[in-house]
């Protein structure tokens, strides 16, 4: 559970370093790099014991699994809250076709 909480975390941190910047694009292109990657030293302070607590529980594609998956969820709810951007049919369609990938990841 730990490793989930920590996933989310450093999700949640990757997906404002990586998008954030589309709410603010007056400023430059190098002040977006330079914000994209003092946040993405936070995500990686979650990330890396995340995955380091979780191996041996989880296999490492699973674990990969997880992420992608937590991914999804986190960056749902930044393009609808952060972004203001709807959800569409067919980007519905296409979660749920990634979430078939994580039942057939976990599949035994």
């Amino acid at each position: 559970m730990l490793t989930v909480i920590l996933l989310v975390i450093s999700n949640t941190f990757m997906t404002f370093a990586w998008y954030g910047h589309l709410r603010h694009r007056n400023t430059t292109m190098i002040v977006a790099i330079l914000g994209s990657w003092a946040i993405a030293l936070g995500e990686y302070c979650f990330q890396v014991p995340a995955n380091r607590l979780g191996y041996g529980k989880f296999t490492g594609y699973q674990l990969k699994i997880i992420q992608e998956a937590i991914t999804l969820v986190v960056f749902v709810m930044f393009a609808y809250l952060y972004l203001g951007e709807r959800m569409r049919w067919n980007y519905l369609g296409s979660f749920v076709c990634l979430a078939g990938a994580v039942v057939f990841a976990f599949w035994r």
